[in-house]
């Protein structure tokens, strides 16, 4: 059996490919990587080869990715970083005779608004001249994304933005994680999945629906790109952070996040997570 490799297994979204591929392969059959190994407890107490690897210590790569047969690049957090840090991996998958990778890139890497699409470019490019046998997973916006700040928001009747009438086709990030883990154990190379959930909505449907649900009044407010950066900043976001997150919502705008391939239902034959339902776990928590 091939020997599949998660890396960035610690993160939300890493755990959750490692839940998946439990329910596909046998857990001696998946190996977890984190620069703390430690973090991992559960999973090795399962069965799960847990081993330490660290994007910005390429030794340990070498080390760690000995045996990979097929190995899922989850990106990294670092912003700024990722290129070279994703390198790293890419080199070291090489040079470890890795047969197979698949990488988390963003929805429509190659045309979109978004700035930080241009880090994710960077590393399908470096995947390109590889050599590598790869496929790519552009994922969307997770729901979740959109409910971190709900109490708040409910409190203070409004939910700000600079996302204007822009559709936002997002996902779960259980439902992203089924499709990494479709992808790790079936993809054959040379595919472009474009990972988005099925029912599209915008700023204006959230708020209505946070409205419904909750039983108070919400409503979007509509901000300029500028605006948004600064009322994040005041919000305690640092400044660089903060205009990340506003180009993102700007660019939501122009419909960054929508897609309407039903690529990844397709892919894990399922339904994606409706908002609503993030709404209403969010709301019960």
């Amino acid at each position: 059996m091939p020997l599949y490799g998660v890396t960035g297994a610690t993160g939300q979204l890493g755990q959750l490919v490692l839940d998946e591929m439990l329910t596909k392969v046998e857990p001696e059959d998946i190996v977890a990587f984190a620069r703390d190994p430690g973090k991992l407890a559960d999973y090795a107490a399962k069965g799960v080869t847990v081993r330490a690897a660290d994007y910005d210590a390429p030794e340990t790569l070498l080390t760690a990715f000995e045996g990979i047969d097929r190995l899922l690049l989850i990106s990294g957090s670092a912003l700024g970083e990722r290129p070279r840090q994703h390198q790293a991996v890419i080199d070291a998958a090489k040079q470890t005779g890795v047969s197979y990778m698949a990488y988390t890139s963003i929805l429509h890497a190659d045309e979109t608004p978004i700035k930080l699409g241009a880090e994710h470019r960077a590393t399908e490019q470096s995947l390109a001249e590889s050599g590598l046998t790869y496929d790519l997973l552009r994922n969307g916006w997770y729901n979740e994304n959109y409910v971190r700040s709900l109490p708040q928001e409910i409190e203070a009747g409004v939910i700000a933005g600079a996302a204007g009438q822009g559709k936002i086709s997002s996902a779960s990030r259980a439902d992203l994680a089924a499709g990494a883990a479709e992808v790790l154990v079936n993809g054959k190379g040379g595919d472009i999945y474009e990972l988005a959930g099925d029912e599209a909505w915008t700023m204006d449907d959230l708020a209505a629906e946070v409205s419904r649900q909750s039983g108070k009044t919400v409503v979007y407010k509509n901000m300029s790109e500028e605006e948004f950066a600064k009322a994040v900043e005041a919000a305690g976001m640092p400044d660089f952070i903060a205009k990340v997150i506003a180009n993102s919502n700007y660019s939501t705008s122009k419909n960054a996040l929508y897609d309407n391939s039903r690529t990844l239902s397709t892919l894990t034959g399922r339904p994606t997570t409706p908002i609503s339902e993030t709404v209403a776990k969010a709301l019960a928590n």
